[in-house]
């Protein structure tokens, strides 16, 4: 769990551009280009001020119940994998009717349901206390906030962008979806399995 390149990757899959693409595109459809990177802006701020403060203080409430490592491994793994699970099981399920009528764009919708709940999801939160808590010191949750902070950028990035790009990333999008839905899964049943051979050996 100390890999870097594993805590990336899974974070990238839960708080990433890729889920954020199509929500965005959909909230500033009618919006003009200063308003939707206000937004933009405005939304990755909310999002990222929101998830630091929910490590801090959710590691803090953890630490004070004594909870093994290999409990919380074991809990994160859980998430990851319904989660993944889940959106899998959607890719399923028929589309939804959309309205056809755009939507007013204005600045509040930089704090939902952009930040909340597009970007900062309740798992996205969940995944991030565990990655705090289980970090065995400062240098490793220092790395796991600069994860955070990469991902939140790499999110403006891509709504920056989003107006130019989305007609060719929504070709793609499905692809994407479904494979980083089974590495979602698999990863989660590597966590799962790491933390039960840690508790097994205790």
């Amino acid at each position: 769990m100390n890999d870097i390149t594993h805590i990336f990757t899974i974070l990238f899959l839960m708080l990433g551009p890729f889920k954020i693409i199509g929500p965005f595109a959909q909230i500033t459809q009618a919006a003009d280009p200063v308003l939707a990177r206000n937004i933009a802006f405005r939304g990755t701020a909310y999002a990222t001020i929101t998830l630091l403060l929910a490590a801090l203080i959710g590691e803090g409430i953890l630490s004070s119940y004594g909870i093994p490592i290999p409990i919380l491994a074991i809990s994160g793994g859980i998430i990851l994998f319904l989660i993944a699970l889940l959106n899998i099981i959607q890719q399923f399920s028929p589309p939804v009717k959309k309205d056809e009528n755009p939507i007013v764009p204005t600045m509040k919708m930089a704090i939902t349901p952009l930040a909340f709940p597009t970007i900062v999801t309740p798992f996205g939160i969940a995944a991030v206390i565990v990655f705090f808590a289980i970090s065995p010191d400062m240098k490793t949750k220092l790395l796991v906030g600069a994860v955070v902070l990469g991902i939140m950028l790499l999110n403006l990035i891509f709504m920056l962008v989003n107006r130019y790009t989305f007609k060719y990333l929504a070709l793609i999008l499905p692809i994407l979806a479904a494979i980083l839905g089974v590495v979602q899964v698999a990863l989660g049943l590597q966590i799962i399995y790491k933390g039960l051979t840690q508790l097994l050996k205790t």
